[in-house]
């Protein structure tokens, strides 16, 4: 199953700057049964129930919400700061050159819920960890963060190493 979703991710070189490689899912995005078959895959890495799913801004809102509703689970958006029109926790998180931050609702999450993270690329990990931190600020456990694609090269995956990570597709 694996191999026919992999036929469905465009190579983009050069973007989003010179000598990036970019893993562009919108042609699986465009053919339903690709995106059902993906959608399918994803709910096989889920290992228990849980009460949320956090999707990160913005591609993780598309299987995000596709992963709440079909595991009867509220869908949380993790957004860039100032997209959020109520009452915010922020984590920062560092970047190659500088800082960034994330914001979630404060009331998203009731202490103790069980919460999946979903993005759709898992890079050098650090938008996923400080989604994690934000999940636990709440008071929230995350259950597994997981992804649609693993650029496995650069070494996101040892950010997260206090979590369960699972991503469907891997590059090496």
């Amino acid at each position: 199953m694996k191999d026919i979703i992999e036929k469905y991710i465009r190579n983009v070189p050069d973007f989003p700057k010179p000598g990036i490689m970019f893993k562009d899912i919108t042609p699986l995005l465009a053919e339903p049964r690709i995106m059902q078959l993906t959608l399918n895959e994803l709910l096989r890495l889920v290992p228990r129930k849980v009460d949320k799913v956090v999707g990160i801004e913005a591609r993780g809102f598309i299987f995000g919400t596709l992963l709440a509703e079909h595991l009867n689970a509220g869908f949380i958006p993790i957004r860039k700061p100032g997209k959020l029109p109520f009452e915010t926790h922020t984590q920062s998180y560092a970047l190659e050159y500088g800082t960034d931050s994330i914001e979630m609702h404060i009331d998203a999450i009731v202490p103790g819920e069980k919460v999946l993270i979903h993005d759709d690329v898992l890079a050098t990990g650090g938008t996923a960890l400080a989604a994690a931190k934000l999940v636990e600020k709440a008071g929230g456990e995350v259950v597994m963060i997981n992804f649609l694609l693993e650029l496995a090269f650069l070494k996101g995956r040892e950010k997260l190493k206090n979590y369960p990570v699972s991503s469907l597709l891997r590059y090496e």
